[in-house]
Order: C-alpha cells, then sequence, then structure tokens
C-alpha cells in the first residue's frame, strides 16, 4: 500500500510540476514567475525574431497579455501578423534616436542581423550584404502608438549588441518599465557561450550602470538574458 502510494505521489507530481518555457534560455518561466498574479499586461518586445520559437513574450501571450512586438525583418514581422493580430507588429530597427543605420544582413529571419558592427565582425558567418535603413527610439514608437504614455509591465531587448542604445531612445519618466529582459553580449570572449557570462564584466558595463541609474536592481541572469526589475515594482 505505501508503495502504491509514493507512486501515486510522483506521478502526481510528474504531471503538476511540469515546465513549458519557449525562450531560447528559459527565461520566460522566470518573467511568468515574476507576473505570475497578472493576466492582462503589456509587454513590449525589441527584436522580437519569432512569435514562439525562442521568444521570450509568448507564454504571457498566452495568458493574455499584449503588445508591441518590433523586429528589423518583415519576414519576422509577418509572422507575428499572423500569430499575434492583436498586438501592434512593427517593422524597423530600434536605436537611441531617429536616424538612418547600416544593417548588417545575413539572411532572411536570421537572428544575429543586427545594426551594431562591432557585434557582426564578432560573428564568424559572412554578411551577405550591408543596407541603409532608418531606424526610430523607441520613445517615438510608444508615443505614436495606442500604449502613448502607458507604463510597460514588461521590456524585453535581444537586438545583437544594439541594447545600450535600444534603453537611451526610452524615456523612463514616462514609460518606467516594471520589469526589463536585456541579452548581454560580451565580445571580449572567444565564443559565445553559457559559462563565459561574467557578472563582474556586467557589473561594469555601460548597461548596468544606466539601469542602476534608472532605479533597476539585477535580479537574475540566464545564459545571456539579464533580468532588471524596477524597485518600485513590488509583489
Amino acid at each position: 500500500m505505501n508503495y502504491i502510494k509514493k507512486k501515486l505521489n510522483l506521478i502526481h507530481k510528474f504531471l503538476t510540476s511540469k515546465k513549458f518555457y519557449y525562450s531560447f534560455s528559459g527565461v520566460d518561466i522566470v518573467i511568468n514567475n515574476i507576473f505570475r498574479d497578472i493576466n492582462n499586461g503589456f509587454y513590449v518586445d525589441v527584436g522580437c525574431q519569432h512569435p514562439i520559437k525562442n521568444n521570450n513574450t509568448y507564454l504571457l501571450h498566452k495568458k493574455g497579455w499584449k503588445g508591441i512586438n518590433i523586429d528589423l525583418d518583415q519576414n519576422n514581422i509577418d509572422l507575428f501578423i499572423t500569430a499575434r493580430p492583436k498586438d501592434i507588429n512593427i517593422n524597423i530597427a530600434v536605436s537611441d534616436k531617429l536616424k538612418d543605420v547600416e544593417l548588417f544582413f545575413y539572411h532572411k529571419k536570421s537572428p544575429i542581423n543586427t545594426i551594431d558592427k562591432k557585434t557582426s565582425e564578432f560573428q564568424k558567418a559572412k554578411v551577405s550584404q550591408i543596407k541603409k535603413i532608418k531606424a526610430n527610439s523607441l520613445t517615438n514608437i510608444l508615443d505614436n502608438s495606442i500604449y502613448k504614455n502607458n507604463k510597460i509591465d514588461l521590456l524585453t531587448i535581444d537586438v545583437e549588441g544594439h541594447e545600450l542604445n535600444v534603453l537611451n531612445g526610452l524615456n523612463f519618466n514616462i514609460y518606467s518599465p516594471k520589469v526589463i529582459i536585456v541579452e548581454f553580449l560580451d565580445l571580449n570572449v572567444k565564443k559565445l557561450e553559457i559559462k563565459n557570462l561574467n557578472i563582474d564584466v556586467v557589473i561594469k558595463s555601460e548597461l548596468y550602470k544606466l539601469l542602476l541609474s534608472k532605479n533597476y536592481t539585477l535580479s537574475n541572469c540566464i545564459y545571456s538574458d539579464l533580468v532588471f526589475v524596477n524597485n518600485n515594482f513590488k509583489d
């Protein structure tokens, strides 16, 4: 009888303890836990790439969240238009201000397409084309949307080395995200791998110093995804 009870307990725990995640690093499990009591939040996904695979906001989208998805590849945005028609899906590069930039283009839907030259030079893959495109600031994009002046619940940024520029183009006084997920690439290492993320390098970075000055705490990190939480956001 005890054996049967133990087996039933194990089966129950197996069924109730399953974890499903979609982001590359699994950081969406952390995000989902942070926002476990919020079922209708507002996310902004910069460098959204794909609406499901390796996506940081898909778990929240399934809960009923809505928001803005931004990517510099129209092919990616076309997928979002199909998968998330209630979201705002925008094809544009994001930087610190409205300006012309160079896109280091590898191929359609490539996750390493970037407007950051240094990051592009780090990659072993060969750039197939350098394109002239327009970039805009996140503040301008938000100001011209239905979410103008709305506080952001979750901001996630994955733009292959241009993350600091994106943050510099956000008006924190108005939009003040509760949680920011930002990819951090240390280009001083030989290869971008999970074991090479050095927290000392993160703490010395301009990105870390900027978010610290904006009243954020680095609360977690998974692979190259850093989790910053606004100090005014309390359970």
